[in-house]
């Protein structure tokens, strides 16, 4: 039986190697952060609704668990007409009647996402000169791209899941 000095030494050099064990292993990975890219190429008003309402329970769901997160939509051909007020007469893009209809609140809802959630808005700059249409008459915020589709591949390459709501 050790003396009651030598037991407290062993107990201190114990936790003295354990805790220099803990400070030799790396240190825990930070948590990811959630990286989602939208893909958005069609018309149909209450698609994009749907998608609008899918991007805000995701982001609320990664606010709840404090989740850092980056989330874009890719508005590419059709998906024009979600981020203007211009009806785009005469273009393939023009504006419908279910368009004109809820255009004013898919405006709204998209803008709280971009103004109020962080979700980044990016438009396809070979659409927009397809239409000519004036970049100032774009909702604020939405950043132009050279190409929606080569966008879209370079998020995809930086490791962004690909969403479409079909």
């Amino acid at each position: 039986m050790l003396p009651a000095f030598a037991r407290l030494v062993l107990v201190m050099l114990i936790l003295l190697g354990s805790a220099a064990v803990r400070a030799a292993e790396p240190p825990a990975a930070a948590e990811p952060v959630m990286k989602v890219v939208y893909h958005a190429d069609f018309a149909d008003p209450r698609r994009f609704s749907a998608m609008l309402t899918s991007i805000n329970n995701m982001v609320t769901t990664y606010q709840d668990n404090l989740q850092e997160y980056d989330v874009r939509i890719v508005f590419v051909a059709h998906g024009i007409r979600f981020v203007t007020a211009d009806p785009l007469t005469g273009t393939p893009f023009m504006e419908d009647a279910a368009l004109n209809a809820r255009r004013k609140e898919l405006l709204e809802r998209l803008k709280s996402l971009h103004t109020t959630q962080g979700v980044k808005l990016e438009l396809c700059g070979i659409t927009r000169e397809q239409v000519r249409l004036d970049p100032a008459k774009l909702l604020p915020g939405v950043e132009l791209v050279p190409s929606g589709v080569v966008r879209i591949a370079e998020l995809q390459h930086q490791g962004f899941a690909y969403l479409k709501i079909e």
